[in-house]
Parts: structure tokens; C-alpha cells; sequence
């Protein structure tokens, strides 16, 4: 019934797959664990012999998006519950209330993310702050803009339409793809749900790290809106980004990046992040990017 695939890179996974093996043996359904090593020069410390559980290794790294692809494939079950390697489930009843959800009949369901409340070390200030002011939102708001908060650390879908969905997306190296996945979504019109089931997000990058993750992913996402040209989708970023491209201000923006790019890097940075900063930082990146970068 329910195959729990796993991507992993030098991450321990062992107290995430203890976690989740118990809670399915709990619910007595068939259900199979499918991690897959994707390159990792670390490796899980211990699986305890877990039935049901297989390690899959890659020699090499091929990236998030071909390894959940890899998973999709040799799963055998229809309904496949993708999970992070830096994640753990917030509730005992985790997988129940995945399986529970399953009765609603939609095609895919988000559990959402959570994030522990105690501030870390300065230098993780601007991921925890991120995602405690934008990832972490109830499933009644999520569901208002299905398509806006997709987060595919921790969602089940139906193998069908994860394999229609991700098969479309062919350059799948860099970081950003959940928001080009939400477009694919919204564009097939697939029936997704969110609840109230989340994990806690425990990898959380030093500050430096993820603002340049954070212009991968402006990158990603133009690459994506150059090639593929989709309107259809709830992207705040791509639409703030459409607008300013339409009144032709795209230089203005880029020319701000350009002059203050250093005193807004200091904020975020810092000891005290803005996270309106951070979405200034963003969208003058991308406006600088599609003059000087995608379009070179």
C-alpha cells in the first residue's frame, strides 16, 4: 500500500527510518522503506535490520530529483510517501494520518513543515527565521493556494502522477525545483491536499549557505520560465518578477542589486535577518541574473 522513499547525501537517516518503520508496523498495512544513498561518502550509521527496509547506493550524486525519480521506479506500492534525510515526523500518528488522508481521495497530500521554536547560533539565523515565517503554515491557509506552499520534504502522492509530474523535469541539477514542481502541478490540474502533518525540519543550512541556495533557486526558476514559458502558477517570486519585466523596470532592479547587494548580504547575514530583506535580496538577484547571467 505505501512505499516511504528516501533520498539521502552524508546524512544519517537511522532514527528517521527506526521512527517511521514502527509507526507502519503500528498500522498493520503493506508498506516497504526504499533509502537510496545518492553519491554519500558518509553512510548510514545503522538500519537495524529493519524488515521491509532497503538501502539502494549510487556511486555517484545525481541530485535530489533524479533520486526521488530512481525511488518512483522501484517502488512497488501505489502511493508513495517522499520524505527528506533531514526531517523527523512531529506526531506519533504521522504515517495514520497519512493513511487516513488517503480516504479523501485527492491525488497528493503535503503534511507541511515545523521547525523547533528555541533560536539557533547566529549563523543558521536566516534558514530557521525563513522557515518559521514562511514554510511553517497551517494546512487550513495552504489550502486556500493549494499550488503556493509546496514543500516536498514530506508529501504522499500517487506513483502515477509523481511519474507524469517529475518525469517533466530533464535539468535537475541545483536546488529550487519545489517551486517548479508546484507549476507542474497546478499546469495537469493534479488534486492536491494539505494537512496538518508535519515534520521537523533538522538540517538547517549556516546563513552564507542558504543565500546561495536561495539564488540557485532564482536561477532555476528563470531557466524554467524562459524554457518553459508557464503562466500558470502561484509563485510570488516569478509573479512580482513577470510584473517588473511588463513595465520594463527590470534594469532598476538590477542596478539596485548591483549597488546594494553588500549592505543587504551584512543584514542577512547578521544577528538580526530581515526576512522582507531577504525578499528584496531575491528579486533584484533575479532581475540581475536574467541581464547578466541566463541571458549571457
Amino acid at each position: 500500500m505505501l512505499s516511504v522513499l528516501i533520498p539521502t547525501y552524508n546524512y544519517d537517516v537511522s532514527k528517521l527510518i527506526v521512527t517511521i518503520h514502527l509507526q507502519l508496523s503500528n498500522c498493520n498495512v503493506p508498506f516497504e522503506i526504499l533509502v537510496l544513498e545518492d553519491g554519500s561518502t558518509q553512510h548510514i550509521n545503522s538500519t537495524n535490520n529493519l524488515s521491509n527496509t532497503t538501502v539502494l547506493i549510487n556511486k555517484t550524486n545525481n541530485g535530489r530529483v533524479k533520486a526521488r525519480q530512481e525511488l518512483a521506479l522501484k517502488a512497488n506500492y501505489e502511493w508513495l510517501l517522499f520524505l527528506d534525510a533531514d526531517v523527523l515526523p512531529k506526531s506519533k500518528s504521522f504515517i495514520s494520518n497519512y493513511i487516513d488522508a488517503i480516504k479523501l481521495k485527492h491525488d497528493a497530500y503535503f503534511g507541511g513543515f515545523a521547525y523547533y521554536k528555541a533560536k539557533p547560533k547566529k549563523q543558521y539565523l536566516l534558514r530557521w527565521k525563513y522557515g518559521t515565517t514562511k514554510e511553517e503554515v497551517i494546512a487550513a491557509k495552504r489550502n486556500l493556494s493549494p499550488y503556493k506552499v509546496i514543500i516536498s520534504a514530506n508529501y504522499l502522492i500517487r506513483k502515477k502522477v509523481f511519474n507524469t509530474v517529475n518525469l517533466k523535469i530533464e535539468d535537475n541539477k541545483g536546488y529550487g525545483f519545489d517551486n517548479y514542481f508546484g507549476a507542474l502541478l497546478q499546469n495537469i490540474n493534479v488534486n492536491i491536499y494539505h494537512i496538518d502533518n508535519e515534520v521537523y525540519h533538522l538540517g538547517i543550512e549556516e546563513s552564507s549557505l542558504y543565500l546561495k541556495k536561495k539564488e540557485q533557486a532564482a536561477l532555476t526558476l528563470l531557466h524554467f520560465y524562459k524554457t518553459e514559458g508557464f503562466n500558470n502558477h502561484s509563485n510570488d517570486l516569478l509573479r512580482l518578477f513577470s510584473k517588473i519585466k511588463t513595465l520594463k523596470l527590470v534594469w532598476l532592479f538590477s542596478l539596485f542589486y548591483k549597488l546594494f547587494k553588500t549592505k543587504m548580504k551584512k543584514n542577512l547575514l547578521g544577528k538580526a535577518p530581515s526576512i522582507s530583506l531577504l525578499q528584496a535580496y531575491r528579486i533584484t538577484f533575479m532581475c540581475y541574473a536574467y541581464k547578466h547571467i541566463i541571458t549571457a
